[in-house]
């Protein structure tokens, strides 16, 4: 009798089957991640807005006036973008809080989801220096794929 060599079809159905769990667990991992390199295009977005409000904090604003002045385009604010792929805004929250969000607009930044934004609040303390803080939402919605 000649001995036969080669795998038999239990064999490469083992194999099959542990390269799809491996695919299985993979993926979604891989789709985060894409997301969140993605992500970093809203942060980018972000930076010049940062650092005009920064200097506006420091040259034209007091920390009782920064919520108003460091939002207007007059102080060397860039204006809000409100249309394309990335909308970029800056708002009052309230005397001392300013915040400067980068959100996906209608005609989207795949992978991410129209909505999903980057939002930076700024705090200015006593001596007129910046604090920020960052979140990635939609809507109400904390996004894990934050930066």
């Amino acid at each position: 009798m000649k001995k036969q060599s080669g795998f038999t079809l239990i064999e490469l159905m083992i194999v099959v089957a542990i390269v799809a769990i491996l695919a299985a667990v993979a993926l979604p991992a891989y789709q985060n991640y894409t997301k969140k390199a993605k992500m970093t295009e809203l942060v980018a977005a972000t930076g010049a807005v940062k650092l005009a409000v920064e200097l506006c904090a420091q040259t034209k604003a007091t920390p009782t006036t920064y919520g108003d002045e460091c939002i207007k385009s007059t102080n060397g604010i860039p204006a809000n973008v409100t249309s394309g792929a990335i909308e970029i805004t800056t708002a009052k929250v309230d005397e001392s809080n300013v915040s400067v969000t980068a959100k996906v607009g209608a005609s989207g930044a795949a992978p991410l989801s129209a909505g999903d934004s980057y939002v930076l609040t700024g705090t200015v303390d006593g001596n007129s220096k910046v604090t920020w803080k960052a979140t990635c939402v939609n809507g109400s919605k904390t996004l894990d794929y934050c930066p």
